[in-house]
């Protein structure tokens, strides 16, 4: 059966160690979708942050955002699908962050581009500080409304929003990871994305029943098509999900070694690494040769 979708994920897979989008997955992408095939960004990135590469590549599939609990066309705003985390989990999400001594941001405002928010800062957390700073350039003069610092995040969240994330070094991710696991089960949705080699993880914490691979199957039956049609390529532990739904799964040669046994049931397939264009060798194995 052939591949009628392609399902991207973002950083460590389409974009390379830089951030950057090359030539050669820029060009396979455009041929892809000569042929037809639907292709949708798929990030735990907010939708505000993934919607200027989806305008670039002038994709009109809906951008599968914040670990698909948003859904959202990027020229349009036009909300698909949100699945939001429920105030009082996120109420105790917070509560438990404060007491590992973590930084949470809360990602917010469904219905628009997206807000960042945040009450505080530690002082050795460099990572995130660099990230807030990114994500205030990236948006030029919409900085002041796509981050946003308030007194406290208790008094902010009288309101679900999309999600909530924690970021900073393996071992402090790793402890919230934990806690949240053991306390909330259940009722949120914990997803850890890791970087091994600069030492950083990303936690982020979202409706039970959001995942890239639910965003992947909704965009999929919405198209009319089954998960044999889908093709999902990715690198890390948040797209587990939508790599074990796609009939054709490709993991990148830069993913933690574990994910290689966590999908080897699934029969999915490696390609290169995403400083070597590891995305578009894959599309030019799996859809422009065939």
């Amino acid at each position: 059966m052939s591949i009628r979708m392609l399902a991207l994920d973002l950083d460590g897979t389409l974009l390379n160690s830089r951030g950057e989008l090359s030539e050669r997955n820029f060009q396979a992408i455009a041929e892809a979708r000569k042929l037809g095939v639907h292709v949708t960004l798929v990030t735990g990135r907010r939708f505000r942050d993934a919607r200027p590469l989806a305008l670039k590549l002038g994709l009109d599939v809906p951008v599968i955002s914040h670990n698909g609990a948003l859904t959202k066309h990027a020229r349009t705003l036009e909300t698909v699908a949100a699945q939001l985390l429920p105030l009082e989990a996120a109420r105790e999400v917070l509560r438990l962050g404060r007491e590992v001594g973590t930084d949470a941001l809360v990602s917010d405002d469904p219905e628009g581009k997206g807000v960042l928010v945040y009450d505080y800062l530690s002082d050795d957390n460099d990572a995130l500080a660099k990230y807030i700073a990114w994500s205030r350039r990236i948006h030029g003069e919409e900085a002041e409304e796509a981050v946003r610092r308030v007194a406290s995040l208790e008094d902010y969240l009288d309101h679900a929003p999309v999600h909530i994330t924690f970021s900073g070094g393996l071992a402090r991710m790793r402890s919230i990871e934990e806690r949240l696991q053991q306390e909330l089960g259940a009722s949120v949705k914990v997803l850890c994305t890791i970087y091994q080699k600069t030492d950083f993880a990303l936690v982020d914490v979202l409706h039970p029943d959001a995942s890239k691979g639910a965003g992947v199957k909704a965009a999929a039956e919405e198209q009319g098509l089954t998960h044999q049609e889908v093709m999902a390529i990715g690198d890390n532990f948040n797209d587990l999900e939508m790599l074990q739904y796609a009939g054709t799964g490709v993991l990148m040669g830069n993913a933690d070694p574990s994910l290689h046994a966590l999908l080897q049931d699934f029969g999915c397939h490696m390609t290169a690494t995403n400083d070597e264009d590891g995305v578009s060798l894959a599309i030019e194995k799996f859809i422009l040769r065939r």
